[in-house]
């Protein structure tokens, strides 16, 4: 249609196709985004082994940056969405916080196990909480960026099952530092190793990280700046913070994709550990060399199936039925993979662990390609009830605290079971009592949290019609054609 004043054509708010070269931008930052907490976590392990911190002092390093990232992450986020610069409201963001955080992810591991364990507790600390600065300042608008690369239902779902699909090549990566950094063939010591690889996983990810930054295009902000916005103090953005925060807190929709995602996540979370240690302790009877790779291959080959079947099936489900029927069916059919893992995981034959995999990662493959493409029309819901501006970084940054939170209680609850069920990980041979029910728990506390997830989406209502409804509504309110 064209302006009958000027014969020219009406500019588009925003972009229905995604081209493929911003997809594969923005599926380059989702790596990052998995590559930087995968080695974090791998990394973490070898404070214990490789500069001899205290185990209690090495909790209380994964638990206070934590806390902090909780923090930090909305305000991110709600400076993200209040940005006006010619370079867009998130790129920015995006590009400094890629260079830092890779800078100092690369700090964080130069640790010599010659100095004391109360200096490296305190350099770890200061800067963990500087590392953790940089992530949030790339990873927050960079989840807000793909909320907003496209209004189209459906697109939605495929450029986050895009971005999951190159996200998850870090997962296929990560097992493996475990196997690199420990073996004395590559390595001389293993404080050796978490040296050199941080310098590699450090540049990997500010190259990676500034595509995004560099290549993906903002949603068009003429119609979306918030007309009375000006220039406000500090305790004015601290006001606007907290009324953004209680205004999503109100989104039932939003609430529901939350709390799903906290039940199925981490239910997974809390067991992930569990198939280490049965491959270890009951398939292999705590023979550490024959368990060998048979973990890190576990771990990869379940993030293969994620990448290259599972997410292309569920974007496939989510456009023909509907994102909430998607999850309803991914969700259901990880349940029972979980459930075969009682036959697949076989002393006689360990290649029959693989088994139930294809049907377990339908959970995690599922759960955040549909859940960020369904926070993505939530954004514009929010718009039409509560007007500008929009709060995608917001959003995102309270999605992903809720997703931390649980983590970090995820990881407690799962040393509370492995505590009760009497499992020693430094004993070889486990009681038969014990290995019995740390599979029992590895299969039904995810199947549990699974199931009331499906429950409590069951009735989410923000359908494909009400999206496209909503949207109608959003370019009239705006003034557009």
């Amino acid at each position: 249609m064209e302006d009958f004043q000027t014969n020219k054509p009406f500019p588009k708010s925003t972009r229905d196709k995604v081209p493929f070269g911003q997809k594969a931008a923005f599926g380059a930052g989702h790596l990052v985004n998995n590559l930087f907490p995968g080695a974090l976590g791998v990394f973490s392990f070898f404070l214990l082994t490789a500069f001899g911190m205290d185990p209690l002092l090495a909790g209380i390093l994964g638990g206070l940056p934590r806390i902090y990232d909780a923090i930090i992450d909305p305000i991110i986020g709600h400076i993200s969405d209040n940005t006006a610069s010619k370079w867009g409201r998130r790129r920015p963001f995006i590009f400094i916080g890629a260079i830092l955080s890779g800078l100092f992810f690369i700090v964080l591991w130069q640790l010599d196990p010659k100095d004391s364990q109360m200096y490296n507790f305190w350099y770890f600390l200061i800067f963990s909480l500087i590392f953790l600065t940089g992530n949030a300042l790339f990873a927050t608008p960079l989840i807000g960026l793909g909320y907003e690369m496209t209004s189209d239902y459906k697109e939605r779902t495929r450029l986050m099952g895009f971005s999951q699909t190159i996200g998850q090549i870090a997962w296929m990566i990560v097992p493996w530092f475990w196997v690199i950094i420990a073996d004395p063939t590559i390595f001389k010591t293993q404080a050796i190793g978490v040296h050199k690889l941080s310098i590699i996983v450090g540049a990997i990810c500010i190259v990676l990280g500034i595509m995004p930054a560099l290549f993906c295009k903002e949603m068009d902000q003429t119609n979306l700046q918030n007309k009375g916005k000006g220039t406000k103090s500090l305790f004015s953005e601290l006001l606007g913070l907290f009324k953004s925060i209680g205004q999503i807190s109100k989104n039932k929709s939003f609430m529901k994709l939350c709390a799903a995602t906290f039940l199925v996540f981490n239910g997974f979370q809390m067991v992930a550990s569990f198939s280490y240690f049965i491959i270890v302790f009951y398939l292999f009877k705590g023979n550490f060399g024959l368990a060998g790779t048979w973990p890190a291959w576990f771990s990869t080959i379940s993030a293969v199936f994620i990448a290259f079947l599972i997410i292309p099936i569920v974007t496939i489900i989510s456009n023909k039925f509907g994102k909430r029927n998607a999850f309803i069916i991914s969700t259901f059919l990880s349940i029972l993979g979980y459930g075969m893992k009682w036959w697949g995981f076989n002393p006689e034959n360990p290649w029959l662990m693989f088994i139930p995999v294809p049907l377990i990662a339908f959970g995690l493959g599922g759960l955040f390609t549909l859940m960020m493409s369904m926070t993505a029309d939530v954004c514009d819901l929010d718009e039409l009830e509560n007007g500008l501006p929009r709060k995608e970084g917001t959003f995102g940054a309270i999605y992903w605290w809720m997703v931390k939170l649980g983590q970090g209680l995820a990881l407690v609850l799962s040393g509370w079971v492995l505590k009760i069920i009497g499992f020693d990980a430094s004993v070889a041979v486990q009681s038969s009592e014990t290995l019995t029910n740390l599979r029992l728990f590895d299969i039904f506390i995810p199947v549990i949290t699974a199931a009331i997830a499906i429950w409590v989406m069951w009735d989410y209502n923000l359908s494909e019609e009400k999206a496209k409804e909503i949207k109608e509504k959003l370019i009239a309110k705006r003034g557009e054609l």
